[in-house]
C-alpha cells in the first residue's frame, strides 16, 4: 500500500500511477473509438451490401461476442504479464481487423471482421487491472470510474464524428463506397501510436515492470497455470457473478445502445446520417463524466458508512436506470427520445462506475480473473440484447424488455455482502491510505 497513490494529480506525468492512468484510458478511448467506428455508417453499408434485418441483427452481435472471451481471457493475462505488455499486444492485433473491414466486399468478409473488431473492447480490463494496481483505496473508485469512462467516451465521439469524417473525405470527390472505408483506416492508425506510446511510457505497477519484479523476488513466479488459477479463484465468489449480472445491466445497455442507436434514430424518427450520429453520440459522450460521478459518488459514500454503501448505491442507480430505458422506449418524438436518453444514459454510466468502484474490494488476490469475468458480463448483456432483438423485431419493444430486466438485476447489487473480517481488512488498508496522505475523492489539479 505504501507505494500506491493516495491522489489523482490530473497535470503530474512523472508518477507511475498517473502515467497509467492518462495512457489505460487513453488506449480505452482508441479502443472504442475503433469497436464502434463502423457503427453510425451502417445506413449507408446497409444499403451497399443489401443487408436485411437479420443480417442487421446478427452484425450488431457479432460486434459484442467475441469480446466476452477477451475478457475473460485478458485478466489472467495481466496477472501472468503485466497490464504494459497485454495492452500493447490488444492494440496492435486488434488494429488489423479495424484495417480489414475496409477491404469488406461482402456479408460474409464483414461480419467476420465485425467479430474480430470487438477483441478491441477486451482494453477495457486493463485499464481498470492497471488502476486498480496504481491506486489506493480511498480514490480506487476514482480513478477506476474516470479512465473507464474517459475510455468509454471513444464510442461517443465514434458516433458523432465518423458521419462527418465520411463527408469530409466524400468532399474530395471519392464515393460513398470507398468513403467509409477510407474512414476506417483512421482509428486503426490511432491504435498502433497508443499501442507505442503504452510500450514506451507506461509501467505494470508502482515498483515497476512484472517480469524485473519476479527476476528479483519481489513478486512470486507465474507459471503457464498462474493465471489461470487467479480467474478459477475468482469464479468461486459469488460476489463476482452478482457483478457479472449488474455489469450487463448497465454496461451491456450501453454497448446495445451503442449498436443501435443511430440506425434507430434514422428509421423511427427519419433523421439524416450526421444528425441521427450526433444523436446517438450524445449517449457515448456522458461517459466523459457520468462514469467518474459514479466513482466519485461510490468513494464518498464508503467513507462516510463503509464498504456496503457501494452496494446500495449500485443498486439504487440500476433501479433509475431501468425506469429511464422504460420511458425512453415509449417515447414518440426524437426530441422527447433524446432527452429520454441522456437521463437513462447518466444512470447506466453512473452505474458502470459505481461496478467497478466494487472490483478492487472484491478479491485482491485474483484482480485480473475478478476484473475480467465481470468486465465479459458487460459483453454477454449486449448479445443477450442483440438477440432479444432479433426475436422481438422492435426496437422500442426491446428498450422497454431490457429496462425490466435492468430493474430485476438490481437486486443483485443488494445481494453482494462482505463478512465482518473481510470489512475490516479493507478498512485497515482505507486508514493505511489515508494515513500517509489526506483522503480524497476529487480530481485533483
Amino acid at each position: 500500500m505504501s507505494s500506491k497513490a493516495t491522489r489523482i494529480e490530473l497535470f503530474r506525468l512523472r508518477t507511475p500511477s498517473m502515467r497509467a492512468f492518462h495512457l489505460s484510458w487513453l488506449a480505452f478511448f482508441v479502443c472504442f473509438f475503433a469497436w464502434f467506428a463502423v457503427a453510425p455508417l451502417m445506413p449507408l453499408i446497409k444499403g451497399e451490401f443489401h443487408l436485411s434485418q437479420d443480417q442487421l441483427a446478427n452484425i450488431s452481435i457479432a460486434a459484442v461476442a467475441v469480446t466476452v472471451f477477451g475478457r475473460l481471457i485478458i485478466g489472467p493475462l495481466c496477472d501472468r504479464f503485466g497490464p504494459r505488455r497485454t495492452y500493447t499486444w490488444l492494440l496492435l492485433m486488434g488494429a488489423l481487423p479495424v484495417f480489414g473491414i475496409a477491404f469488406a466486399h461482402s456479408y460474409a468478409t464483414f461480419l467476420f471482421f465485425r467479430l474480430a473488431i470487438g477483441v478491441a473492447g477486451a482494453g477495457f480490463v486493463i485499464t481498470q487491472y492497471h488502476t486498480s494496481v496504481m491506486f489506493a483505496p480511498n480514490v480506487v473508485g476514482t480513478a477506476n470510474a474516470a479512465a473507464a469512462g474517459w475510455g468509454n467516451a471513444g464510442g461517443g465521439v465514434a458516433q458523432s464524428v465518423m458521419p462527418w469524417l465520411l463527408g469530409a473525405v466524400m468532399a474530395l470527390g471519392v464515393s460513398h463506397a470507398l468513403g467509409w472505408r477510407a474512414a476506417m483506416f483512421v482509428p486503426g492508425v490511432l491504435m498502433l501510436i497508443v499501442a507505442a506510446l503504452y510500450w514506451r511510457y507506461a509501467q505494470d505497477c508502482p515498483q515497476g515492470d512484472y517480469r524485473d519484479l519476479r527476476a528479483h523476488g519481489e513478486l512470486p513466479e507465474s507459471g503457464k497455470a498462474g493465471g489461470w488459477q487467479v480467474f478459477l479463484a475468482a469464479a468461486r465468489n459469488y460476489r463476482v457473478w452478482m457483478l457479472f449480472v449488474t455489469y450487463a445491466g448497465c454496461f451491456g445497455i450501453e454497448l446495445f445502445v451503442h449498436g443501435v442507436a443511430a440506425s434507430y434514430y434514422v428509421d423511427r424518427f427519419g433523421m439524416d446520417l450526421q444528425h441521427a450520429g450526433l444523436a446517438a453520440g450524445s449517449f457515448g459522450l456522458l461517459a466523459l463524466f457520468a462514469r467518474a460521478v459514479g466513482g466519485i459518488a461510490s468513494d464518498r459514500l464508503a467513507f462516510r458508512h463503509g464498504l456496503g454503501a457501494r452496494s446500495l448505491l449500485l443498486c439504487a442507480l440500476m433501479l433509475c436506470e431501468g425506469l429511464g430505458l422504460l420511458w425512453f422506449s415509449s417515447a414518440q418524438a426524437a426530441n422527447l427520445a433524446v432527452v429520454a436518453m441522456i437521463a437513462f444514459g447518466l444512470f447506466t454510466h453512473m452505474a458502470c462506475g459505481a461496478t467497478y468502484a466494487l472490483v478492487p474490494f472484491v478479491d485482491r488476490k485474483a484482480l485480473g480473473g475478478v476484473a475480467g469475468i465481470i468486465g465479459a458480463g458487460g459483453n454477454v448483456g449486449a448479445v443477450a440484447a442483440g438477440f432479444l432483438l432479433k426475436s422481438t423485431g422492435s426496437v422500442p419493444h426491446t428498450f422497454a424488455l431490457l429496462g425490466g430486466f435492468v430493474i430485476a438485476g438490481s437486486l443483485c447489487a443488494l445481494a453482494v455482502r462482505f463478512s465482518a473480517e473481510h470489512t475490516a481488512r479493507e478498512e485497515q488498508l482505507y486508514r493505511e491510505a489515508i494515513g500517509q496522505d489526506q483522503p480524497t475523492s476529487q480530481l485533483a489539479a
